[in-house]
């Protein structure tokens, strides 16, 4: 698990608000699509075997009826990921594909919202994984960059007092303004928890991150000496 989140991936949560199961079996689709088409772009040999463990799961899904209650679905990805998918939901909406807004969200166990150091920040290695700065970084630095909403809560997954938590919820109505706030604090959801265990000398988030700048020039890193 430790690996994964020095990777940046995480759970990346989307819900229908229409309720309908025609509208959650669109999204399946648009991220079998999405998923796929990033693997054909070309990904490291680390982010490979994550990548093909979504795309198992998301075309098992239905068959196995994981959805209760909420129309919603979930699975573990990077920054690209996130992006892509969040892109392509939003179009969908645009185009009456999806009958009515996607919203975005995540839960706790994440490489960024997160500060646990008996779960998520366990590799964490240089011993300020008992704070509760990036949590609390986080929650604000998606609220700035204009998440819909967020929150600041404690005890998700390990107990209260054992953990602080940053999350979000955004939603996706086709408009051109929600896209670019997506792209926003998405970067900055997943970049803030990359950066932190880098920093700490954790060497695969090390070569996240750098990937990471190469690919957004915008995204600026001071990386360890």
């Amino acid at each position: 698990m430790g690996d994964i989140f020095s990777l940046g991936f995480g759970p990346y949560r989307w819900i229908c608000s229409s309720g309908k199961p025609s509208d959650l079996s669109k999204t399946d689709e648009i991220a079998i699509s999405v998923l796929e088409g990033i693997v054909n772009e070309g990904i490291s040999d680390a982010s490979k075997q994550q990548y093909q463990d979504n795309l198992r799961w998301i075309k098992e899904a239905d068959k196995h009826k994981l959805v209760v209650g909420s129309q919603a679905r979930i699975l573990y990805t990077d920054m690209k990921g996130r992006w892509k998918l969040a892109e392509a939901f939003n179009d969908a909406v645009a185009k009456g594909v999806i009958s009515a807004p996607v919203i975005l969200s995540r839960d706790h166990h994440d490489v960024s919202g997160t500060d646990s150091p008996f779960r998520e920040t366990s590799n964490i290695y240089d011993g300020s994984g008992v704070t509760a700065d990036m949590a609390v970084q986080n929650c604000l630095g998606d609220a700035a960059r204009g998440a819909t909403w967020v929150s600041l809560h404690n005890g998700g997954g390990v107990g209260w007092g054992e953990v602080m938590n940053g999350g979000f919820g955004h939603v996706l109505d086709g408009s051109e303004e929600q896209i670019i706030k997506a792209r926003r604090f998405l970067s900055w959801d997943v970049a803030n928890g990359v950066a932190r265990r880098c920093w700490s000398g954790n060497a695969l988030a090390k070569i996240a991150i750098q990937e990471a700048m190469d690919k957004n020039p915008n995204l600026i890193i001071t990386l360890p000496h």
